[in-house]
């Protein structure tokens, strides 16, 4: 009998799946369309913030010289708006009633607030000294045209959105969206919405990935469901198209029904892994086949939906990651101080779905859920966060501090 391969751990799969993945091209958006997208290129200011001396209060602008004692009286020479500059330069002994975002005038080097003045017909009476410099914002205090203010890559947020249009930027070159064609597969499987008959079961796999895939900046084609038939599970495949990564689930373990390996197979797989010392999850597949434009990755998920989406959350969404030109490190996890008890693990890495709260301390804490079945949806869909146990970890007391992957918050 052949020996199984040993279990691969958890980082070790994350890594060979990154290696194996090349970042896309790279395309221009719109900037309204490209929040979420991956940044291909550095980008540089257009223009410099602010663009001139500016006030960052409402009040009066002055030489320092003549303001550095108070109180002091000026004559007033007009005023300063936003968009509305006063055109000449301030001379000795005179101030200008100024307003907030306003360029502040040649010659005026402080700004004193309108709190700190009385104002009269045609003069302004300065009660406290003003300060050199004191509420002018320098012209490109935040940046300056020519700055390289965002570098690539970096999923762009709503602020960076805003940053790019402050740096009058309207296009936007982003890398591709990754292509990703999703199968589920199994007799026992129909789409939401249909008749389900007393051996069946509705796909959570296939609208639960398709969403993962789109929350992580890539477009998803649903292919269906593929019946346990080798002939139409190839078909199905083969028929992808141009995709950068076929991912499916179920049908990747060792029974006389999980046939998606032995299809792989002939169609020329280059398996990178198989099996991965995790729970759940650990029938998961990874490599690569022989396509029209290549090769195309490929990545096979177990069928129960917890094991399916929490192998997406470590292995899926570094591999898209990687495909848009981003580290693709595995999600980043955080102390908190258990609730209960958790007795000590084997060789696989344990993921427990979990409850999160605050002591008094406020410190972060955790309650692991106290059926963990990798069938049960609702809960995966109602933990707040993972509990993540090494590899033979000892068993661990109520107060001890232990690492949890954050989740979604759940719906109220």
């Amino acid at each position: 009998m052949t020996a199984k391969p040993p279990l691969l751990p958890v980082v070790d799969a994350r890594a060979l799946i990154v290696s194996r993945l090349a970042a896309l091209g790279s395309e221009t958006v719109a900037l309204n369309a490209a929040l979420g997208r991956v940044l291909a290129a550095d980008m540089a200011a257009k223009v410099s913030h602010p663009p001139a001396n500016v006030s960052a209060m409402d009040g009066y602008a002055v030489r320092f010289e003549d303001a550095s004692t108070a109180p002091v009286t000026l004559h007033l020479v007009g005023e300063s708006a936003a968009g509305h500059p006063w055109p000449g330069e301030l001379k000795s002994g005179k101030a200008l009633r100024i307003f907030t975002g306003a360029h502040v005038p040649n010659g005026a080097d402080a700004i004193v607030i309108q709190e700190d003045t009385t104002h009269g017909t045609g003069e302004v009476t300065i009660n406290a000294a003003a300060m050199r410099g004191r509420h002018i914002r320098p012209m490109g205090l935040d940046f300056r045209t020519g700055d390289v203010v965002l570098k690539a890559p970096r999923r762009l947020s709503a602020r960076d959105i805003g940053l790019l249009a402050a740096m009058n930027h309207a296009t936007v070159p982003v890398r591709r969206k990754p292509r990703v064609g999703v199968i589920s597969t199994g007799d026992e499987i129909v789409m939401p919405g249909a008749d389900v008959g007393p051996n069946q079961l509705v796909s959570a796999n296939g609208p639960g990935l398709c969403a993962f895939v789109a929350a992580h900046g890539g477009d998803a084609i649903h292919l269906g469901i593929a019946p346990d038939d080798t002939s139409a599970l190839r078909q199905m495949m083969e028929t992808a198209g141009d995709v950068d990564l076929l991912l499916t689930s179920g049908g990747v373990s060792v029974g006389d029904h999980d046939l998606v390996k032995r299809v792989l197979g002939d169609m020329g797989l280059d398996l990178a892994f198989h099996r991965i010392a995790m729970r759940p999850g650990k029938p998961l597949l990874f490599g690569a086949v022989r396509a029209a434009k290549g090769t195309t990755a490929v990545m096979g998920l177990p069928g129960n939906p917890v094991s399916a989406m929490i192998c997406a959350i470590l292995f899926l969404g570094p591999a898209l990651d990687a495909l848009q030109g981003l580290p693709g490190v595995l999600p980043a996890t955080m102390p908190a101080r258990l609730v209960g008890a958790v007795k000590a693990n084997d060789n696989r890495e344990d993921y427990l779905r979990s409850s999160l709260g605050r002591a008094a301390d406020g410190m972060l804490t955790v309650t692991p859920y106290p059926v963990q079945d990798s069938a049960m949806v609702a809960a995966l869909a109602n933990a707040e966060a993972l509990l993540v146990r090494a590899p033979f970890a000892p068993a661990a007391q109520e107060g001890e501090l232990v690492d949890v992957l954050l989740l979604d918050p759940p719906h109220p």
